[in-house]
């Protein structure tokens, strides 16, 4: 398994994914930007490139990923908390070596990414 998804995380995409055309699935990767380099990208699909992109199962939510991604999100876990003032989805990616304080942003050893605006 690539990443994992949390139950908390698990149960708020299947609401979510309910209003979405049939045989969407998540979407998770990088790109660039943010003021670390790289921000994630997590969102719903319903195109696949066989060549470009890696289908798994993942705690019952099918997942796209973009195969260049894989080394610099592997290990990552997405989880959903919920507090008073709301819920979102949080990112524990093992391979961050540097994270902006507004935590969507990020950097790795292998990946910089292009620093911009976050």
């Amino acid at each position: 398994m690539i990443i994992e998804i949390t139950d908390d995380a698990r149960r708020q995409i299947e609401e979510m994914i309910k209003a979405e055309p049939e045989n969407t699935k998540l979407r998770f990767g990088v790109k660039g930007g943010g003021c670390s380099g790289l921000s994630y990208s997590l969102g719903f699909d319903t195109e696949v490139n066989e060549e470009l992109d890696k289908v798994e199962m993942i705690n019952g939510i099918p997942v796209i990923i973009f195969k260049p991604d894989i080394p610099v999100i592997e290990n990552t876990v997405i989880d959903f908390k919920q507090n008073m003032m709301g819920g979102g989805f949080s990112i524990n990616n093992p391979n961050a070596t540097f994270s902006c304080g507004c935590g969507s942003s990020f950097r790795t050893k292998e990946r910089v990414g292009t620093p911009g605006d976050c």
